[in-house]
């Protein structure tokens, strides 16, 4: 049986060869996991706020094309954020900052739209990530 026909072999593999642990202990993982759901869900919102304010700057409404932005860029970097965290890499901390700031920008400019339910989720899932990221930052200081 090759490694490459057996996925557990080759994690075994780097499990013994890697001179550190992978994963921190469980706590931390634990907070680290919850980061990275709440920023992959905030991602996939936001693309899909981008999407929908796509559409609305193309039906007229130029004064979406701040939050179609704001969304696209927060989208990228909360899905940068969630791959960082779930794998609880040694920049997890460095990303989640800026994904925290960057979900309190989004967030803000999709509030300013309170009748409209794709930003009013945007605003929700970003004000979620914001706080899982906080949240995961200040308990890996511990």
């Amino acid at each position: 049986m090759s490694a490459r026909s057996c996925p557990a072999a080759v994690v075994a593999a780097l499990l013994l060869l890697c001179p550190a642990p992978l994963l921190a202990d469980e706590a931390h993982h634990g907070q680290h996991e919850k980061c990275a759901k709440a920023c992959a869900d905030c991602a996939l919102k936001c693309s899909s706020c981008s999407a929908h304010c796509t559409h609305l700057v193309l039906d007229g409404k130029k004064e979406h094309a701040k939050t179609m932005r704001l969304c696209q860029d927060c989208a990228a970097i909360c899905a940068t954020a969630a791959k960082v965290a779930g794998r609880v890499g040694p920049l997890a901390v460095t990303i989640c900052e800026s994904c925290a700031k960057c979900c309190d920008t989004c967030g803000k400019a999709c509030e300013e739209h309170p009748g409209d339910k794709h930003m009013a989720e945007c605003a929700k899932a970003c004000k979620d990530c914001a706080k899982a990221c906080r949240e995961m930052i200040e308990h890996s200081k511990h």
